[in-house]
């Protein structure tokens, strides 16, 4: 038969296509077989972001009509809507490239998100198949995808050195494919690393380790590198304790020389704030700094950890992230109750187990039992088991509401199991306005899963459906599982929340996203941490202790030639900015002067506030990033300098009240009969627990002594003048980064 010149050229490009087809890696294995939607086509979309939330998968509609799963968790769904919907336009088997999906992708028909795909790449050629097939899902019997692997797993790289990954799927009938090329790759740190669209990672210029997370169809693996700076060590700080063992360990491997172990005076100020939320006193930095003790650090932490100002201060964190927030007058009671709860709870050092537990299994009115304050504020199966998987267990479990979640292994059904543990928490009205009893349920029926309408039994994650009686609390059962010693997230969750507190950033960051595809930086010292809280029976005060003892912790914030560039290797102490309520009792204790909050007695200090109320009557709370309560995540606390406050400290009002406070520190050092320099040296302990410089000293005491003038240009006279002097001394202190960081 003779073909005509038009279905000739047809003829000639199917057959150069062809030959684009088979030159392509892997092609010629695949070509004996038929491709299915699943295994085939899906990935294609995930890779070429068609399924992405900003994408067709954005909640609601999709994007112009086309909707498709979140990176393709539903697959039938997504099968449904390219097939069937769209008139049939937008798949066309007897002319494959006229397919809307095609044309879009390519970008030859206009397209929103642009050109996806190339029509000589790979995963273009394979739709393309696919459609001339006849778009076949797949069946039963075809093999499912089981793991994925990336080689190399970890290596070691120089500073801008490159590495191809390979990766691997593997399936169900025991076969693999090369995927290297449909894989998606994200470093979890992008200021370290590079990953191209083929797998090519390329080291920047910050030593340490990265991870690449490696995801294909719902499948994750991690690639690490670990980056050597590869700079002379001479000599190392002593180890202390398994801290500074692993921490240390890990600098020779990377090549990163710590810096000293920081003075007295620094290390006086830095625990003091850390461990109490306050700066040292006068007092205290002399005592400190004249004791001759070589146990002196280890006492002051045993001191601090037995303070009040200790319960003040971590209660103050623990109840902003337990959403301890006032909405409304009514809320003061049980605001004030749950707040003075957990305060008791670490004043006494109760095991932290103990305290989860009271929390997630309380019942009874807030006067009898003021944890069920809690449930006051977290009110639905979905928020609860939210909050508690990424307070309590460091994972962020709010994606798998609706769909697989992208970088973990948590599904609907995780999701669902874990809240059916709160499913039989019931409620009744009480006398107090806005005030239920809470307790457990009999009668109520199953958690329902949302999407499926089916109703789900409780299960921990990772582990088993229970079966609970309806004579049992559910709680009781989640809350045995917390405490259990084999529980493999609980006990990492919370030191690596209390590492970066002390230290700026987690091992793992964020702090509550704890998963394989976030790996930690030195996921020994994570793992040694949370077997030393375990078997310290869930001290909180054990985990403050080996931290603040250990001479990682103490080292020097000032980098050394090598490790200023360091940012996860602890080789150096990272300087954190005051939190907002530290600050404001800081500027009180300096200045002398003292800040008034309703309904609490006078001189109570910021950081024993009970709940987000106080941030709406103080300027400066609010100004300073003091969170309202409103989620489990500490992102909520501001701690990013802003030109707002640096503003505050210079020209408001309530400082400058502070700075000039009658029987301030001010006018007390006005009137003194102490020496000037004297008085400068109390200064500067009060402020920084250390003594002035000689240049410090001779500036600070020309400018108290020098003549002033008043507005009219009439000298002051001397008491008034040396008053305004230490105003102004207070004033510079205040203002500088030495005083308004931990460092």
């Amino acid at each position: 038969m003779r073909l005509s010149c038009q279905n000739a050229a047809c003829l000639q490009l199917a057959f150069v296509a062809a030959l684009s087809l088979c030159a392509t890696p892997g092609f010629a294995a695949e070509a004996a077989r038929p491709l299915g939607f699943v295994n085939d086509v899906a990935p294609i979309l995930t890779k070429a972001s068609c399924n992405s939330g900003g994408c067709h998968a954005k909640a609601g509609n999709g994007q112009n009509g086309f909707r498709l799963s979140l990176l393709g968790f539903e697959p039938q769904e997504d099968y449904e809507h390219i097939v069937k919907e769209g008139h049939g336009r937008r798949v066309f088997p007897a002319a494959p490239e006229q397919s809307l999906l095609l044309l879009k992708a390519a970008n030859i028909v206009p397209h929103g998100g642009g050109k996806r795909l190339d029509p000589s790449s790979e995963g273009y050629q394979r739709l393309a198949r696919w459609i001339r097939e006849g778009m076949s899902y797949g069946k039963e019997t075809d093999p499912s995808l089981v793991s994925i692997e990336v080689q190399p797993k970890r290596n070691v790289i120089k500073i801008h050195g490159e590495q191809q990954l390979k990766v691997l799927a593997h399936y169900s009938d025991g076969k693999s494919r090369d995927i290297t090329r449909m894989a998606l790759y994200e470093p979890n740190d992008k200021g370290m690393a590079e990953a191209d669209e083929n797998g090519l990672v390329k080291i920047l210029d910050i030593p340490g380790n990265v991870a690449v997370m490696v995801r294909y169809q719902g499948m994750v693996s991690v690639y690490i590198a670990s980056i050597p700076l590869s700079a002379l060590i001479s000599q190392m700080p002593a180890e202390k304790n398994f801290i500074d063992t692993l921490v240390f360990s890990n600098l020779k491997q990377v090549g990163v020389p710590p810096s000293p172990v920081c003075d007295d005076s620094t290390f006086l100020r830095r625990v003091s704030l850390d461990i109490a939320g306050r700066l040292p006193t006068v007092e205290e930095s002399r005592a400190f700094l004249s004791s001759t003790e070589s146990d002196k650090r280890d006492r002051l932490i045993e001191t601090l950890l037995s303070s009040p100002d200790y319960a003040d201060y971590f209660a103050n964190k623990w109840t902003a992230v337990l959403r301890n927030k006032r909405d409304d007058t009514s809320d003061i009671t049980s605001n004030f109750a749950f707040h003075s709860w957990v305060r008791d709870g670490l004043l006494a050092n109760k095991p932290y187990d103990q305290m989860v537990r009271e929390l997630l299994a309380a019942t009874g009115t807030i006067a009898d039992n003021p944890a069920v304050a809690w449930y006051k504020r977290v009110l639905e199966p979905q928020q609860q088991l939210e909050d508690v998987a990424q307070l309590f267990l460091g994972v962020r479990m709010q994606c798998a509401q609706c769909h697989h979640h992208p970088f973990e292994r948590w599904s609907q059904k995780d999701y669902y199991s874990l809240g059916a543990f709160f499913s039989r928490v019931g409620r009744k009205p009480t006398s107090t306005r806005g005030e239920d009893v809470i307790f457990h349920n009999r009668g109520m029926a199953q958690l329902e899963n949302k999407k499926t309408k089916v109703p789900v039994k409780p299960a921990v994650l990772g582990g088993p459906t229970l079966t609970i009686l309806q004579d049992e609390d559910p709680r009781l059962k989640l809350a045995d599982w917390m405490g259990d010693r084999s529980n493999p997230y609980f006990a990492k969750s919370l030191v690596n929340r209390y590492w970066k507190h002390f230290f700026k950033r987690g091992l793992v960051e964020p702090e509550d996203d704890i998963r394989e595809t976030n790996p930690a930086t030195n996921p020994e010292l994570l793992e040694a941490l949370a077997n030393q809280f375990i078997a310290s029976g869930y001290d909180l005060k054990s985990v403050v202790r080996a931290i603040t003892r250990s001479n990682t912790y103490q080292l020097s914030a000032i980098p050394n030639a090598h490790n200023g560039i360091d940012r996860q290797n602890f080789s150096h102490f990272y300087p954190k900015r005051l939190q907002a309520e530290v600050m404001l009792d800081a500027i009180d204790q300096i200045t002398g002067a003292k800040t008034d909050f309703a309904d609490l007695p006078p001189g109570t200090r910021a950081i024993a506030l009970p709940d987000n109320s106080y941030n709406r009557s103080s300027p400066f709370l609010k100004v300073f990033g003091r969170p309202e309560g409103a989620s489990v995540c500490e992102c909520e606390r501001v701690q990013s300098p802003s030109l707002a406050q640096s503003l505050h400290l210079m020209n408001a009002s309530d400082v400058r009240a502070k700075l000039s406070a009658p029987g301030g520190r001010a006018e007390l050092l006005a009137k003194s009969t102490m020496p000037e320099a004297e008085k400068v040296r109390e200064l500067y302990l009060a402020a920084f627990s250390r003594e002035p410089s000689a240049e410090e000293l001779k500036v600070a005491e020309a400018y108290i002594t020098r003549s002033r003038i008043d507005s009219q240009g009439k000298p002051l006279d001397p008491a008034t003048a040396r008053r305004e002097a230490y105003e102004d001394l207070l004033w510079a202190i205040i203002n500088t980064k030495e005083y308004l960081y931990n460092h």
